[in-house]
């Protein structure tokens, strides 16, 4: 309840019936209190000066002056007899009683009158704290997975379904039920690297090891997408799992190469590199200058077509690669970046390679790609932003790519 509300309702009320109740309780006047025989008397006084008046100025003759004048002495006597039970003030505290009643009646009904109002025209649940109106209990949560299933049961064709549902159990630490989920999930799971490398990571936290069948989901989907960062940041835990030092370190330089350089991921594998190289005795990592153009790199720049500038969100990623112009799709070297730094000149060469059997200065013709990917994955997704060159020869300058169109 909101206690702020309450109180400046409470003050306003306040207020209104002060206003209200002013006249109604103020005490009465002297004047209010002068009796009825004083009122005759002064009445009377007027009456007999008006006809000493009169007779004066002739208007009125001697013999009418005094039975007139013996008229207004009687009346008055008679009145003076008569005893005065209710005097002015009397009539005054009388006619204040129905005002107290009224006075009451308003200090009751007034605030009772505005509170049903407002129940009836106003919000009295917008005075509730905003975060407990929008929770959710985990209690919502279980419901919206078992409607989830239920449907699924029914349409178990529903590939996409069943990769949600995996993933929510997964989230949710059913793992069991996880797994069977996965699996009715079939072709899709197969053909998509993030769900690989997420199924691969769910039997890993079930067996305790990424040996066996998860390093068979990881290695194919990295086969799909080399620049998947869950699969190479699990491809070299499992290489440091069996000591093999340097099949972990080459993974995870693969990994730092597509991870922001400031973010805290980049600086905790960068530690643990450097860790793993002072342990295992391998040669400390040479700082690299930053790409030159040369005969073994190409260079250019990158724009966004303006039709698709209110496509482009600031936690977007920017992907700048190499791959052959024919055959495999490996990028031969990549460049990740934000999409804020649009328009963007680039250098590709060997120091971004992903893997060191697979060069850019080795290639015959490649085609360079830029990418504006909002999932941050190396591999396109639907949606995304897409511009690319022709096929170039490894030392070519000033190449110019476009992004102009949106990939489905």
């Amino acid at each position: 309840m909101n206690i702020s509300f309450l109180i400046a309702a409470a003050i306003l009320a306040l207020l209104a019936l002060a206003w209200l109740l002013r006249p109604l309780l103020r005490r009465a006047t002297p004047a209010q209190s002068i009796s009825r025989q004083a009122l005759n008397a002064a009445i009377y006084r007027d009456q007999l000066a008006e006809l000493e008046r009169d007779r004066n100025a002739g208007s009125i003759a001697a013999a009418d002056y005094e039975p007139a004048r013996a008229e207004l002495q009687r009346r008055l006597l008679q009145d003076a007899a008569v005893v005065d039970e209710t005097p002015a003030a009397a009539a005054a505290i009388a006619t204040a009683r129905p005002e107290k009643r009224t006075a009451l009646a308003l200090l009751l009904l007034l605030p009772l009158a505005a509170g049903l109002l407002y129940a009836w025209l106003g919000s009295p649940l917008a005075m509730q704290p905003r975060v407990a109106q929008h929770q959710i209990t985990s209690g919502q949560i279980d419901e919206m997975i078992n409607k989830l299933a239920a449907r699924l049961e029914k349409n178990p064709q529903d590939t996409k379904g069943w990769a949600m549902l995996g993933r929510s159990y997964k989230a949710l630490g059913r793992f069991e039920e996880a797994e069977k989920a996965f699996v009715r999930a079939g072709d899709m799971v197969n053909n998509d690297p993030t769900l690989l490398t997420e199924y691969a990571d769910l039997l890993a936290a079930r067996a305790n090891s990424l040996e066996g069948k998860p390093m068979e989901l990881v290695q194919r989907a990295l086969q799909l997408d080399p620049g998947n960062t869950m699969g190479l940041a699990l491809a070299g835990t499992a290489a440091y799992n069996r000591q093999d030092f340097p099949e972990a370190t080459r993974y995870w330089e693969m990994l730092l190469k597509l991870l922001p350089p400031e973010s805290e991921d980049a600086k905790g594998l960068t530690a643990t590199l450097a860790e793993i190289r002072g342990k295992s005795g391998m040669p400390t990592a040479v700082a690299k200058s930053a790409p030159t153009a040369s005969a073994k790199s190409v260079s250019g720049s990158v724009t966004l077509a303006p039709a698709l500038a209110g496509k482009v969100q600031p936690g977007d990623t920017l992907f700048v690669y190499a791959r052959p112009a024919e055959g495999s799709r490996m990028p031969l070297a990549i460049l990740r970046v934000h999409a804020s730094d649009l328009p963007l000149t680039f250098t590709l060469d060997d120091t971004l390679a992903l893997r060191p059997d697979l060069k850019l200065s080795d290639a015959a013709l490649v085609k360079i790609e830029a990418r504006v990917s909002r999932s941050g994955q190396a591999i396109p997704q639907p949606g995304d932003l897409i511009g690319e060159s022709s096929p170039v020869k490894p030392g070519a300058k000033g190449i110019k790519l476009n992004i102009d169109r949106i990939n489905q």
